[in-house]
């Protein structure tokens, strides 16, 4: 199955369960890929996370119901996941804007958050640049966190700031950002700000080494200002060169975005010419 069959797949499959439980795991097996890749493929493709298109099918489905039938307000809450009328009331009014009790007495206007549906459409036409390379195991040494997949947006960013803050730039610049899922079955990845390991350096309070396996990577390089630069070439990898690749598919739980020195650079990571790059671990298919 190929990686736009995949997200159709799971899309309906969400769907059709829509009143269930539904697991990442469940959903990313309907697709034929690992939990780790598929949340960051769809994100990256959507613009919001698996867990955000749920919640908000489930608000509209609600909201439609509220309008069309005679069901008790807790009895939809509790069909779409809430334990309690409050919880519901309060994703629905951030969601709709209102209230259940409005929307069922009053009348008042609700939104509608559609389903997603594949098309397929002509794209492409632009060059990317990457190569495929063997590279043995490599350790690095940084800071590490766990983070939920649903908030990694956010936070992640936070993780940056927090570390140049406390002056752990001098220790460790940031020559890696690097996500790392190894049981690809999760709702949870680790996270390092890193750069290579230097036996001889003495390692500070609060850091950890970690050994990247050997593995062969697909190597795509970015050019331009960040961090839009990285997006677009992650939106590109996921949306143009996975769906595309007759050679390669995703190997393991592992992602690495490598950050040129901006010193190098006259306007430093917002330089036209600034240079990183996305690794990611292919196999062949």
């Amino acid at each position: 199955m190929g990686w736009v069959e995949g997200i159709s797949e799971a899309i309906n499959y969400i769907e059709v369960n829509i009143t269930e439980e539904i697991t990442i795991e469940d959903i990313a097996q309907k697709a034929f890929m690992s939990p780790f890749y598929f949340q960051k493929g769809f994100s990256m493709l959507c613009g919001f996370t698996v867990g955000e298109y749920i919640r908000q099918r489930r608000l509209t489905i609600a909201g439609s119901e509220l309008v069309s039938t005679d069901e008790k307000i807790i009895d939809i809450a509790l069909k779409y996941g809430y334990d309690s009328p409050d919880s519901f009331t309060k994703a629905f009014t951030r969601f709709h804007g209102v209230t259940p009790t409005a929307v069922r007495k009053e009348g008042a206007m609700i939104k509608s958050f559609a389903p997603l549906k594949i098309k397929l459409y002509l794209e492409g036409g632009y060059i990317m640049d990457y190569k495929i390379v063997e590279k043995d195991s490599f350790t690095v040494m940084g800071v590490s966190k766990i983070f939920k997949y649903e908030s990694a947006t956010t936070e992640i960013p936070k993780l940056w700031t927090e570390h140049y803050q406390k002056g752990n730039g001098k220790f460790v610049c940031g020559m890696y950002g690097i996500c790392i899922d190894e049981s690809m079955s999760s709702g949870e990845f680790e996270y390092l700000i890193a750069d290579n390991y230097n036996p001889s350096m003495e390692m500070p309070d609060g850091f950890v080494t970690k050994i990247i396996p050997k593995h062969t990577w697909a190597v795509f390089a970015c050019k331009g200002p960040m961090p839009k630069s990285l997006q677009d070439a992650n939106k590109k990898i996921f949306s143009e060169w996975l769906p595309n690749c007759k050679d390669y598919e995703i190997a393991a739980g592992y992602n690495v975005e490598m950050y040129s020195d901006p010193v190098d650079y006259p306007q430093g990571t917002q330089d036209e010419n600034y240079y990183s790059e996305v690794w990611i671990p292919v196999k062949k298919k």
